[in-house]
């Protein structure tokens, strides 16, 4: 099973160099950054490192889904026509190769579309209108409710909050970068607008930290407030290693049964960084009564997935294993990009004492901390440059990091020769700020 302190490790400059320095010496290596800068500039670079995209190279691993399934071979294994109406619970042969790598019982696993995002808006929109197993109220009826927020996270699950007029409340990681589980279970116990908490469970985004088992234990059995508590288990990056060692976390799923809350989690996937970013398939596993009520819902809108999809992935994948091989060529296009960004880190960055950065074992970024109050100037220095990244505190509710320090990096998209290009530039604006924010005292 999986630990957290297994998954990340936390590079930081072992000596303070920069702010050793008098103010002269500032100042004059103030100058020699600035002329630097301005000759960067003048390369008129357009680079983006915004979001963890796929390359080309990636999505070209999965190019033979185009011609699947055959023109003449369009039924599934029980003589499903995948062409026509029906199936809302998705193919179940395409169940059988999710269900062990995402650790939920097949006749508990839906298939759905290609977004697991939209899955997630949905439970939320339904629960926000209709009661959930177990709960009292709908959402919408409870003055404020609120939802457990770990920073830094993802952006996307912090805008379905804010969409719906969710309150976000952040729980900062401990001191050595992993979940407070603590500070969780304390702020649960304690007020019942608390409705759910999101987590990327493995190689989270942006840290790469992997919920441990004891953690998740607690998350299962924890007492909340909230009848109706609920565990979004964003497990985006259940199969996406950058190392041999195949990280693993416990089977939230059951631990939950076993605990006797079998309806608080909800868990979730998608083949968007396997096979076709647009035009994947996605998966949402939970207790009978939840997907009970999330079926009776969607049967409003849709008469069944795209099943003709589901029955290209099952061609394609073959098994879960198969899955496992795929992500092995992701893994030898991704491993050499992450690198180049920890070289150019560590090189650049090593000693100076401004900055701070994971040097993740899976998933899709590194978490970058530079000095506090400097990276909305790094990111519009950069920006300046011809260097996108990701807007300042996207990786905290509402945009806002209290501390402005963190910096999500999405390595995988450019070419490495284009990758290096960009982090040289990125490393010199870190420097640039951090020295002007020194100098201000």
């Amino acid at each position: 099973m999986g630990h957290e302190w297994c998954s990340t490790r936390r590079r930081s400059a072992p000596v303070d160099e920069f702010s050793a320095l008098g103010s002269e010496a500032l100042q004059a290596l103030r100058e020699e950054l600035r002329k630097d800068y301005a000759h960067f500039q003048d390369r008129g670079l357009k680079l983006d490192l915004t979001r963890g995209k796929p390359s080309a190279e990636q999505l070209d691993f999965s190019n033979e889904l185009l011609g699947l399934p055959g023109a003449q071979d369009f039924k599934a294994a029980d003589g499903t026509d995948t062409r026509n109406y029906g199936g809302l619970h998705g193919l179940p042969e395409l169940r059988e190769i999710f269900s062990p790598l995402l650790q939920v019982p097949v006749d508990q696993l839906l298939a759905s579309d290609n977004s697991s995002l939209s899955l997630m808006h949905d439970l939320v929109m339904h629960a926000m209108l209709f009661a959930l197993p177990g709960g009292e109220t709908r959402w919408v009826d409870v003055q404020r409710p609120a939802f457990l927020c770990p920073v830094p996270g993802y952006d996307r699950h912090f805008s379905i909050c804010e969409k719906f007029g969710i309150e976000m409340i952040p729980v900062e990681p401990t001191e050595d970068g992993l979940l407070d589980i603590d500070e969780v279970e304390r702020l649960a116990a304690s007020d019942p607008r608390i409705k759910g908490i999101w987590l990327v469970p493995k190689y989270s985004n942006p840290t790469g930290v992997t919920v441990s088992d004891r953690t998740a234990e607690r998350l299962a059995g924890m007492t909340t407030a909230a009848p109706d508590f609920r565990i979004f288990w964003d497990d985006a990056y259940s199969v996406h290693h950058l190392t041999d060692h195949r990280v693993t976390v416990a089977p939230i799923v059951q631990l939950c049964a076993e605990a006797g809350k079998a309806d608080r989690v909800f868990v979730l996937g998608s083949t968007s960084k396997i096979t076709f970013a647009g035009a994947g398939v996605s998966f949402l596993g939970s207790s009978p009564a939840n997907l009970q009520w999330y079926l009776g819902h969607i049967a409003k809108r849709t008469i069944g997935p795209d099943k003709t999809n589901h029955l290209r992935h099952v061609r394609f994948l073959q098994d879960s294993e198969g899955v496992q091989k795929l992500m092995e060529r992701h893994r030898d296009n991704l491993a050499p990009k992450f690198a180049k960004v920890q070289e150019i880190l560590a090189a650049e960055l090593g000693g100076t004492g401004v900055a701070s950065w994971t040097e993740a074992f899976g998933g899709y970024f590194i978490s970058l901390d530079v000095l506090d109050g400097t990276a909305s100037e790094v990111i519009r220095l950069a920006k300046e440059a011809g260097i996108a990244l990701t807007p300042a505190g996207s990786t905290y509710p509402y945009g806002k990091d209290p501390r402005d320090r963190n910096i999500r990096l999405a390595p995988s998209f450019p070419p490495v020769a284009d990758l290096d290009t960009a982090m040289r530039g990125v490393v010199l604006c870190v420097k640039l700020a951090a020295v002007e924010k020194l100098l201000e005292g």
